[in-house]
């Protein structure tokens, strides 16, 4: 399962004139008009035999648009937050995939960038020692007060954690705190030097900066090894 970030889940050439197609009007945002990094992630884990599910937390709230950068104090947020309701977006999506017979309910596991990786990491704080996700890959998450139920995280599901020390956007200190208050979670954390916020957007912009291609890299085949290993 992979959750969006604060930007949403499709381009940003047409995100700001979605609409719900349950007002009777055909949207313009839909799989053809993801964004890059989405279209790419998917693609990337259909082509390891993974299905990939996508849950939209803003577009059928009204706010397919998505917010900029710096806008945790946005009233405007709190509809689609990813401390109380995100993670209810993803419990939902959970039972779903369980409900499809082409999907093994004993392998499915979270995916999520910057505000997404916030949500993943909140599911898992929601999640406990209860059977659930089988594992979380958090990339780029905030890990502030702002941004997490609780300042440590204590589940029995593995946790990858991606993290760039010249990300402009979050603090990688701050989850580093927060792996290092959570006793008996098991964490696998990357750090990669020089790497931005975004390192994983195949696009010019991030990938123009040699660290984000190294860790792009790295990323990708780690999060297939974390895959793999779950028997």
């Amino acid at each position: 399962m992979l959750l969006h970030g604060r930007a949403g889940l499709y381009s940003s050439n047409v995100n700001r004139d979605c609409t719900l197609v349950a007002r009777g009007v055909t949207s313009p945002c839909n799989a053809a008009t993801l964004s890059m990094r989405h279209r790419m992630w998917g693609e990337f884990w259909a082509a390891h035999g993974v299905l990939a599910l996508l849950p939209d937390s803003f577009g059928p709230r009204g706010k397919a648009h998505g917010f900029g950068r710096f806008t945790h104090g946005d009233p405007d947020r709190d509809d689609v937050n990813e401390k109380t309701v995100r993670p209810l977006d993803a419990e939902g999506a959970l039972g779903f995939l369980r409900a499809r017979a082409d999907v093994d309910a004993r392998r499915i596991f979270l995916q999520g960038w910057s505000n997404g990786g916030s949500t993943a990491l909140n599911v898992m704080i929601r999640q406990g020692a209860k059977e659930g996700f089988r594992a979380a890959l958090a990339f780029y998450p905030g890990c502030g007060l702002l941004a997490l139920l609780d300042d440590k995280v204590t589940t029995t599901a593995p946790i990858a954690m991606f993290l760039a020390t010249a990300d402009e956007e979050v603090s990688p200190l701050k989850c580093q705190q927060v792996v290092n208050r959570s006793i008996g979670t098991t964490f696998a954390v990357s750090l990669y030097i020089g790497a931005t916020h975004d390192f994983d957007d195949p696009g010019d912009k991030r990938q123009s900066v040699p660290a984000n291609v190294t860790a792009k890299a790295d990323a990708m085949r780690k999060a297939v090894g974390l895959v793999e290993g779950m028997k």
